[in-house]
């Protein structure tokens, strides 16, 4: 008996939802720096983030390839525990013990991270072939809707003992990996040549498309070394780091920035990030949706517009509604490239090895992820230039957009070297 896809989506979101917590991150950076606890940089208190960003793609990497050929549970499984281990691992390093925060949450939490989140969104694409942009928007929405509820419960554990916040990932890493475990254990691919209820056979779609019906252009299914032979994969790749350094340059100092531009309360700052989670779910789902209907490459160039003009007016305004305005429209943003890729590497490249094709794709990920935070917490610096360094990163972003402009699916797979 087939099992019932929804339910598979369902768990798929349950594993996204414990792994997306990273981007609470801000919330523990801002509690390190106390003088109350360990009195740490802000350059000091965004590597863990940074090396745990830098590791999914060496997670995705490796858990994309196994799933192709071993199956998506194993290695969501496999790649949860290790996430939630790490997370737990972290819950024991204090000023002195800095390597335990880098080796828990950012090594082994970063890497367990991109085995896990790489799963749901190859598998996915395999059960709802008839709505590639809206399920994996709704995947990857899990990921993003994550901090909504890490931010203010962590908030809450920092406040129990904010000498030593880190106490905060034991009962957290416990957390995630109860859930992890529950939805990891439903997943499973279709059976070959599954089909949706009330989905036409490709032969019939294809003759649609050659009466004149609007029908979504598929690709035939490439290897991995077939599709990083053509130009599209590294611009699409180019498009996810430029998004990925636009909006997460945001979330790593978004606390310390509502708090100094827009003055939040350390409650406030950690209640708008979870609030801000919402808009990175949501974008996720949204721009997902909205590139199936305006197509994949003009959404990109709104993704990284609208990032770009958002960023360059936040350090502009002290109203705290504005701030928060802002920063939702770059949380939809960005959250909107990871809810559109996924299904525009499949229009691109095809969906059987989507798992690699995309993991090693998520490259872009780490690359924007470690750069970003390092590009606007070494611009801001001490004397908090919040100017300087949002108008860095916005240019950036707006420069981004001439690459969508020249990208198009491949008309044909490369011939063989």
């Amino acid at each position: 008996m087939t099992p019932n896809r929804w339910l598979i989506l369902v768990a798929g979101v349950l594993v996204q939802l414990a792994i997306g917590a990273v981007y609470a991150w801000s919330v523990f950076g801002k509690a390190v720096q106390s003088d109350q606890a360990f009195g740490w940089s802000k350059a000091k208190a965004s590597i863990p983030f940074e090396v745990a960003i830098g590791m999914i793609f060496v997670g995705s990497y490796v858990g994309g390839r196994i799933q192709d050929r071993k199956g998506p549970r194993i290695v969501a499984l496999v790649g949860g525990v290790i996430y939630s281990l790490g997370v737990i691992l972290a819950s024991f390093a204090d000023g002195d013990r800095f390597w335990l925060l880098i080796l828990g949450y950012g090594v082994l939490g970063g890497f367990g991270l991109g085995m896990a989140y790489i799963v749901p969104i190859a598998m996915l694409q395999k059960w709802f072939p008839d709505k590639p942009g809206l399920i994996t928007g709704i995947a990857v929405a899990g990921f993003g809707f994550g901090a909504v509820i890490t931010a203010p419960v962590g908030q809450r554990l920092i406040e129990a003992s904010p000498s030593l916040p880190t106490k905060a990932f034991l009962p957290l890493g416990i957390g995630y990996l109860i859930a992890i475990l529950i939805g990891a254990s439903r997943f499973r691919n279709p059976p070959p040549g599954y089909r949706p209820p009330g989905m036409a056979p490709v032969e019939a779609k294809a003759a649609a498309g050659r009466a004149g019906a609007a029908q979504p252009s598929v690709a035939a299914d490439f290897s991995q070394q077939e599709a990083m032979r053509t130009p599209q994969w590294y611009m699409l790749t180019a498009i996810l780091t430029l998004s990925v350094t636009a909006g997460i340059s945001l979330i790593s100092v978004a606390a310390g920035s509502a708090a100094d531009i827009a003055h939040y309360s350390a409650a406030g700052a950690a209640t708008l990030v979870g609030v801000l989670g919402l808009f990175n779910g949501g974008g996720r789902i949204l721009w997902g949706w909205l590139s199936d209907r305006i197509g994949k490459m003009p959404a990109f160039m709104g993704i990284l517009g609208i990032q770009g003009v958002c960023l360059l007016l936040i350090p502009h305004v002290g109203s705290a509604f504005l701030f928060a305005v802002l920063a939702a429209l770059v949380y939809t943003c960005y959250g909107g490239a990871f809810g559109t890729m996924p299904s525009t590497a499949g229009r691109f490249f095809g969906v059987r090895n989507a798992g690699a094709i995309y993991g090693l794709m998520l490259i872009g990920w780490s690359i924007g992820g470690v750069v970003g935070p390092l590009l606007i917490s070494s611009l801001i610096g001490e004397n908090k230039a919040y100017t300087l360094g949002f108008t860095a990163v916005g240019i950036v972003a707006l420069a981004g957009m001439a690459i969508p402009m020249f990208t198009k699916k491949p008309e044909h797979r490369p011939t063989s070297a």
